[in-house]
């Protein structure tokens, strides 16, 4: 979804940095062979991704929703030298796909996959965060903020995507509409809760920043 006309659209993406050859790779091979590929996060949001990431410089990161592994390399890009990245998801069909890029990059050995639902694996992880990205199934939005707020450390940062969901958050929900439901209870829940301050980024498909107080 673009807030701005694809011509400003295209300005600010030429104007941004450039897309790392790899993630070029990454790109091609998703959409020649992976369902969805419109999941991807993409150069402009990979790039604000990696941006954040280099800002926070965390030790730590959780990622929940790993799809073709675009994002996690991106958010890798900030990592400390000794620091480690932990991505979960449920698609056994994609893991040795993530691992390829993974491996074809310099955060391989820091890059830690981890397959089966969410709310089950992040208690059983060891450690605190500096740095979490949701994009997983929007029903359980809510859930995962609950799952991970304990487990980010004090002034670590949340990145929450799809939080505008193409606009249906602005339009009348249908009863089986869980997706928008849950999005809506998550973004009020972002903006309410006091352990964090949120803002809104209307950055493709909607990104929110919480950093944790």
């Amino acid at each position: 979804m673009h807030f701005i006309t694809e011509d400003l659209d295209a300005y600010v993406v030429a104007h941004s940095e450039n897309e790392p050859e790899l993630l070029e790779a990454l790109t091609r091979e998703t959409y020649q062979k992976i369902l969805q590929p419109r999941m991807l996060s993409g150069h402009y949001q990979g790039r604000i991704l990696s941006m954040i990431s280099k800002l926070v410089r965390p030790k730590y990161i959780l990622e929940i929703g790993t799809y073709t592994g675009y994002s996690a390399l991106c958010l890798a890009e900030g990592l400390q030298e000794d620091g480690q990245l932990h991505t979960i998801d449920t698609n056994e069909e994609l893991f040795d796909f993530q691992r390829k890029y993974f491996d074809a990059s310099p955060y391989g050995a820091q890059i830690h996959q981890h397959l089966g639902p969410a709310l089950n694996i992040i208690p059983q992880l060891s450690y605190t965060f500096d740095l979490i990205f949701i994009d997983a199934d929007k029903v359980n939005y809510p859930n995962y903020f609950n799952c991970i707020i304990d487990r980010l450390n004090p002034g670590g940062i949340i990145l929450s995507d799809n939080v505008l969901w193409s606009g249906k958050i602005l339009e009348n929900v249908k009863a089986d509409d869980f997706a928008t439901k849950a999005l809506l209870e998550y973004n009020s829940l972002l903006k309410e809760d006091p352990r964090i301050e949120t803002v809104l980024l209307p950055i493709r498909d909607g990104l929110t920043i919480s950093r944790k107080l």
